[in-house]
């Protein structure tokens, strides 16, 4: 029996975002735009450098949920933190959110909550300094049976393939919803962690799953290859269903037998902090609610546009409303 419209597992980080200007960046050594794993006393030198601080729970697929919940749809996540100050204030968050944070927090756990410093510069860009922490940690004990077995949707994120106990997870995962009727999908997250795992990226997308989301980066990087075309025929050819997100020069979904090319409206951004993760959210949520792949690419394009227009990474207005007015429902 279906209980979750979407459930996922992923990074519970907590980010704690600031501005700063490109001279600040260079001062810290932080490299610009790209998202690097720190570890603990890196992340503390950083964290004590912010004037001000916007505390919000993240992680890609976590912020994908509750882009999901914010619609209206029942939502889970699967994920570890501490039982400490800022994993209370994650998993609370989260609860209040609409979303059921599965997992309680861990009060041995050796490691502290994730969590990832985000330096936004005056043009939108966000430096992403990010210690992963107890999140590192997952494996197929902490995915409950009753959450997977009941999810319509299970939405893996790609950046715990770093460990082999990430990988049992959303194999399990993935298995349960598939065996009681639903879909699985991946974000690939990132092209450096298919660099590290290419061949495991490659048998999960064609042996465990039924869709995949990814941007054009990543995408290339499963084949090795600067041909974009020729990876996205390589990939549909392995899935049910394929969307490559190609920043302003919108989305490409491939499913049913069908190619759409979606361009986008070209948006200013205040701060491009999960925009990615908020296309997934709308296009997810097309998919849920039975929409045609191509309604549901602009459901997702218009989710990505809303969250790049303030800082944060998740929707601060009503996007049914939004959905309402572009005529999408």
């Amino acid at each position: 029996m279906t209980k979750y419209t979407l459930a996922g597992i992923g990074n519970a980080v907590v980010d704690v975002i600031t501005h700063a200007d490109d001279s600040f960046l260079d001062l810290m050594g932080i490299e610009k735009g790209i998202m690097q794993l720190i570890e603990q006393d890196r992340g503390e030198v950083l964290y004590a450098s912010m004037t001000e601080r916007l505390q919000t729970p993240g992680g890609a697929v976590a912020n994908t949920i509750a882009g999901v919940g914010a619609l209206g749809l029942p939502t889970a996540f699967i994920g570890r933190v501490h039982d400490d100050a800022l994993g209370r204030f994650y998993a609370q968050s989260m609860a209040d959110s609409g979303t059921d944070f599965v997992n309680a927090p861990i009060p041995d756990g050796e490691l502290p909550t994730s969590r990832s410093m985000i330096f936004v510069s005056p043009d939108g860009e966000r430096s992403m300094n990010t210690y992963l922490g107890i999140s590192t940690e997952l494996g197929p004990e902490d995915v409950p049976d009753d959450v997977a077995s009941a999810a319509q949707f299970m939405f893996l994120e790609g950046y715990l393939f770093d460990k082999d106990k990430g990988k049992e997870a959303f194999r399990q995962a993935s298995r349960l919803t598939r065996g009681a009727g639903g879909n699985a999908g991946i974000a690939i997250s990132d092209p450096f962690c298919v660099d590290r795992h290419r061949a495991d990226f490659l048998d999960m997308i064609g042996n465990e799953l039924d869709f995949v989301i990814g941007n054009q980066h990543e995408i290339t990087s499963l084949f090795e290859t600067d041909d974009l075309e020729a990876a996205l025929n390589k990939t549909a050819d392995m899935i049910d269903l394929l969307v490559c997100t190609k920043s302003g020069d919108g989305v490409t979904i491939i499913g049913n037998g069908q190619r759409h090319d979606i361009p986008v409206e070209t948006v200013t951004p205040v701060d491009a902090t999960g925009a990615g993760d908020q296309f997934a959210a709308g296009f997810i949520y097309g998919l849920a609610t039975e929409r045609d792949l191509a309604t549901c690419g602009r459901m997702g394009n218009l989710c990505a546009a809303e969250v790049i227009s303030h800082i944060g990474p998740r929707p601060k207005i009503d996007m049914k409303q939004q959905f309402a007015s572009a005529g999408l429902l």
